[in-house]
């Protein structure tokens, strides 16, 4: 089970929440960030952190016994947190985020269920593969603001096999994770450029000017 010490979660994932502002991923108060600890706790972002500005006090703890620490409200999305992490005990780290390319792809297509990603070389940056000549499925499920609701839309695709490096909501933004930060961080760039790629790859082929 890979985890983090407790400063080195949180000093890590400081770090992502300022890169991810940046680039416009995390805007408002919106995303969350969290990493499992070596005691099986969760370190996750509390509720209206500002991810481009977060600090040591802007994270709460959620205990092995499911009880909180730190004096704030954990994010509203903790329990979508909580479901990957008792999917996949070798995750380390869970980052979720509003971008427009994760909103915009799933709104312009909505009849999709899933995306599937096919004969990028990006793929290569997804962890376990090696080749380009593959596919990815990344599931789509409906928005809701019950996260019992998409906690259960999504239970059952969690343990496809071969099992998704993240999922989309409709309209809401993207979930992806790692064994640690690093790899949860690279899965969400990954995906985000594919996006990116994706869409402009739609617009040339319907003739649309770049």
């Amino acid at each position: 089970m890979p985890t983090a010490p407790l400063n080195t979660a949180r000093s890590e994932l400081i770090a992502v929440g300022r890169e991810f502002d940046a680039r416009g991923w995390t805007p408002a108060t919106s995303g969350n960030l969290s990493a499992r600890l070596a005691d099986g706790a969760i370190e996750v972002t509390a509720s209206g952190a500002h991810k481009g500005r977060l600090t040591e006090a802007d994270f709460v703890t959620i205990g092995a016994n499911g009880r909180t620490a730190g004096g704030r409200q954990p994010s509203a999305e903790t329990a979508l947190h909580l479901q990957i992490y008792a999917s996949f005990p070798d995750v380390g780290a869970v980052l979720h985020i509003h971008s427009p390319g994760a909103v915009a792809f799933t709104r312009a297509f909505p009849q999709l269920s899933a995306w599937v990603l096919e004969g990028h070389e990006l793929l290569k940056a997804l962890p376990g593969l090696t080749t380009h000549e593959t596919s990815v499925t990344v599931p789509i499920v409906a928005n809701d603001q019950d996260m019992t609701v998409i906690a259960g839309a999504i239970e059952a695709r969690l343990q496809a096999t071969p099992r998704p490096p993240a999922y989309l909501i409709r309209g809401h933004g993207l979930y992806g994770w790692g064994r640690d930060v690093a790899e949860a961080e690279r899965v969400i760039e990954a995906l985000e450029w594919l996006f990116t790629a994706e869409l402009t790859e739609r617009q040339f082929r319907a003739g649309a000017p770049p």
